[in-house]
């Protein structure tokens, strides 16, 4: 019974890693007509992300969250003149702050045309080649999920064509969620660092599982189950004789547990929630002598195993 709820579980973990394809990305433009932008706090005009296509700068300082009031500077390069008009518009709501106007253009070499509207969320303007700077305020949506789609904080379009010619994307996270790419990262770091000392290639597989599994669970919604994936990473000595090689088959099965928690909130089918929790505390009880073999090897690696053992337990309420 044991040997089939193991295999379950280790199933679960693997479909888990194999539907792992979240990108977490903060903003996004391809450079080509809207050349350079900085996104700042409207109210403490902190800089959040920076875009420059002529340096390289591609960076996000700090997270974009909900309700905050934004201030976008950007410039657009018209490579060519054309027929007609092109079109700004944006996915953000009015400013609070600066509640007279979404767009302020900054140059005063570019002339916008008539239909220029600075207090539309959608304008045109006149489509001549040459370069402006402008200024957006808006604000971002109060309530987003833990994983919501990127924001078309900037849109560049054609006249008649609905399809940008050029975007600057953002995505707005929760503090949740902000926690858990910041965890994400350092367990990244973390990662390439056991690769260049040489840690047992077991212990490398099992770890980029893990990071897998908790981006499937951050995209699915469930960040707690995400972070608590992360954090239970936390091996001060990794592995790296052969001696530690007989804990790898049951350190999988311990993430697999972990995995079959994801399954529970993933489904959130309440009639099987029983059956998997019984699951859970049959898995806890051979953790528990999984933790006494290792105290007999590593007291480091058995602290990690008890750590892991104490967060199953608070998650299925024992």
């Amino acid at each position: 019974m044991k040997n089939k709820i193991l295999a379950i579980s280790l199933l679960i973990l693997l479909t888990t890693v194999s539907l792992a394809s979240i990108s977490f990305t903060s903003a996004a433009g391809e450079g080509q007509w809207i050349t350079a932008y900085t996104i700042r706090d409207g109210q403490t005009n902190q800089l959040l992300i920076e875009f420059d296509s002529a340096t390289g700068v591609n960076r996000t300082v700090s997270p974009v969250l909900p309700g905050a009031e934004l201030q976008v500077t950007f410039t657009v390069n018209v490579i060519t003149s054309g027929p007609g008009n092109l079109k700004l518009q944006t996915g953000l709501a009015k400013s609070s702050i600066h509640t007279n106007s979404y767009w302020e253009l900054t140059s005063t070499d570019y002339d916008l045309g008539s239909k220029y509207n600075p207090n539309s969320a959608q304008t045109e303007f006149n489509w001549v080649a040459g370069t402006f700077t402008m200024v957006l305020y808006g604000k971002a949506p109060a309530t987003v999920s833990s994983t919501s789609k990127p924001i078309n904080v900037v849109s560049l379009l054609g006249e008649t064509s609905g399809t940008p010619i050029d975007q600057i994307k953002v995505s707005v996270v929760t503090a949740e969620m902000d926690q858990y790419l910041s965890l994400y990262q350092q367990q990244q770091a973390k990662l390439r660092s056991l690769i260049n000392d040489g840690v047992n290639q077991g212990y490398i597989e099992i770890f980029t599982n893990v990071l897998n599994a908790s981006q499937t669970a951050a995209n699915a919604g469930n960040v707690d189950v995400a972070i608590a994936l992360l954090r239970g990473l936390n091996v001060s000595n990794a592995p790296a004789s052969s001696t530690m090689q007989m804990l790898f088959i049951p350190l999988i099965g311990v993430m697999a547990v972990i995995a079959v928690i994801f399954a529970i909130l993933f489904l959130r089918v309440r009639g099987k929630v029983g059956y998997f929790q019984l699951v859970v505390e049959d898995q806890i009880k051979d953790l528990e002598g999984l933790t006494l073999r290792a105290s007999k090897i590593d007291r480091s690696m058995s602290s990690s195993l008890e750590s892991v053992k104490d967060r199953l337990k608070n998650l299925v309420g024992m």
